[in-house]
């Protein structure tokens, strides 16, 4: 979305999030984030501090990361990609009660899958992370 530059993709959440707060005109992407921001107020006060380093050895959660996890989780929805994911994802709305839950449950997946791609410097396996969303919504 704004390639490795940390700080313009941070300020994007924030200016959208401004946006959002004085209704000003949003771009589509605008939008979604506003969206993401609106369902964490936790992580307001993270928008006027750009420049934090959150880390995960202090028991930090890096709210950007966060909720970059929600955008991208919610495109591959809109995708169906990897295939199946849409069904496990509303077998885990059903079973939460709550789409954002679901999304926090599947969230795990994602980071698992990411993570063994880091590690492995390989794309991430679509398989793998596909099985991970199945056992987690039960789905067969």
């Amino acid at each position: 979305m704004f390639g490795n530059d940390r700080q313009q993709l941070r300020k994007a959440y924030a200016d959208a999030w401004e946006k959002f707060q004085q209704q000003q005109p949003m771009t589509p992407l605008e939008q979604q984030i506003a969206e993401v921001i609106k369902e964490h107020p936790e992580y307001h006060p993270s928008l006027q501090q750009l420049q934090t380093d959150y880390l995960p050895e202090d028991g930090q959660t890096n709210p950007f990361l966060h909720m970059g996890m929600h955008l991208g989780l919610r495109e591959q929805l809109n995708t169906n990609r990897p295939a199946g994911i849409l069904d496990c994802y509303q077998a885990l709305c059903k079973k939460h009660q709550s789409s954002h839950d679901a999304e926090h449950d599947m969230m795990d997946c994602l980071a698992e899958a990411i993570w063994q791609a880091q590690r492995l410097g390989t794309t991430p396996d679509e398989i793998a992370y596909l099985t991970c969303l199945k056992k987690k919504s039960a789905i067969k």
